[in-house]
C-alpha cells in the first residue's frame, strides 16, 4: 500500500492510495481532479474510487467532475453529510476494499462536519496502517467545531482515533502543522515533543516538503486536543474535565493569533 500526497488549492491534500500489485488506486478528497488524474496517469493507476472525507467544497467539490473524467468511479462519503456527488454512503463501522489486500473501515468522527468521516486502511502485513482523518484531525491539532459539540470532539479524538494502533500512520485535510504546533506550545511550554517535532516541521516546510503523515503515537504525545485526558494539560487550562478542557482548549485556538 502506498500513499501519495497531492496538494491542492492553498493548503489542501489529496492522496492517491496505491495497490501496487493491481496499480488499482483510491483517492482521498479529489478536489482537483484533473491534478490527481493526472498523478494517477504518471503511476500507471486505474483509479477505483473516491473516499470523501466531508461535505465541505474544498474536500467534496471535485466528486462530480471526477465522475465526469472516470466514468464508474465510486465516490463514497458519510450517510447523513450531504456530500456532493456521492454514490455509495457510509456510516460508521462500514468496511469497504480497494483489492483483496487494503482493507478500508468507516469511522463515524463527527463534529467538524456532522456526518464527518475517517478512513482506516490497512494493507499487507508489512504495511503501517494509515488513517485519512480529512478536519477532524490534524498533525497537532483538530477542526474546528462548525456542526458539533465538544463532547463529540472528544469521542472522535481520544476515543474513536486513539483506540487505533499507535504506528498508524495519520494523513489530513491540510498542511496546518507549523501553526497548530506553535499554538500547542502555548499550552505545554515545557513539553519537548512540542519543540522537536516544531523543528522538524519548519524545516520540511522549508524545503518544500510535507509534514504529513504524523502518527497517532506521535499524536498522543504533542496534540493538545488528544492530551485533554491528561489531568496535567486540563490543569494548564484551568479546567477539571477532558471535555472542558478540550473546549476550552479550542477557544483558546480560535482566539490565537500567533
Amino acid at each position: 500500500m502506498k500513499v501519495i500526497h497531492i496538494p491542492c488549492l492553498e493548503d489542501n491534500y489529496s492522496y492517491l492510495v496505491i495497490d501496487e500489485n493491481t496499480k488499482q488506486g483510491a483517492v482521498v478528497d479529489p478536489v482537483e481532479p484533473e491534478k490527481v488524474i493526472g498523478v494517477a496517469k504518471e503511476n500507471g493507476v486505474e483509479l477505483k474510487l473516491v473516499l470523501t472525507t466531508h461535505h465541505h467544497w474544498d474536500h467534496a467539490g471535485g466528486n462530480e467532475k471526477i465522475k465526469e473524467l472516470v466514468p464508474g468511479i465510486k465516490v463514497y462519503g458519510g450517510s447523513i453529510d450531504n456530500v456532493k456527488g456521492c454514490t455509495n454512503k457510509v456510516e460508521n463501522g462500514d468496511k469497504l476494499s480497494l483489492v483483496a489486500d487494503i482493507n478500508i473501515l468507516s469511522l463515524h468522527t463527527p463534529c467538524h462536519t456532522k456526518g464527518h468521516i475517517s478512513y482506516y486502511l490497512t494493507g499487507k502485513e508489512e504495511d503501517d496502517p494509515a488513517v485519512f482523518t480529512g478536519d477532524t484531525l490534524f498533525v497537532a491539532g483538530c477542526g474546528k467545531f462548525f456542526e458539533g459539540t465538544a463532547e463529540q470532539m472528544h469521542e472522535s479524538l481520544c476515543v474513536t482515533l486513539a483506540s487505533l494502533p499507535k504506528q498508524t500512520k495519520v494523513y489530513c485535510g491540510h498542511e496546518y502543522t507549523v501553526k497548530n504546533l506553535q499554538f500547542a506550545q502555548t499550552v505545554e511550554p515545557e513539553n519537548a515533543k512540542i519543540s522537536q517535532k516544531l523543528s522538524w516541521a519548519q524545516q520540511q516546510r522549508q524545503s518544500g516538503l510535507p509534514t504529513i503523515p504524523s502518527t497517532i503515537g506521535e499524536e498522543l504525545e504533542f496534540n493538545p486536543f488528544m492530551r485533554a485526558d491528561l489531568p496535567e494539560v486540563q490543569e494548564k487550562v484551568g479546567c477539571k474535565s477532558p471535555v472542558e478542557a478540550l473546549r476550552k482548549i479550542r477557544e483558546l485556538k480560535d482566539n490565537w493569533r500567533g
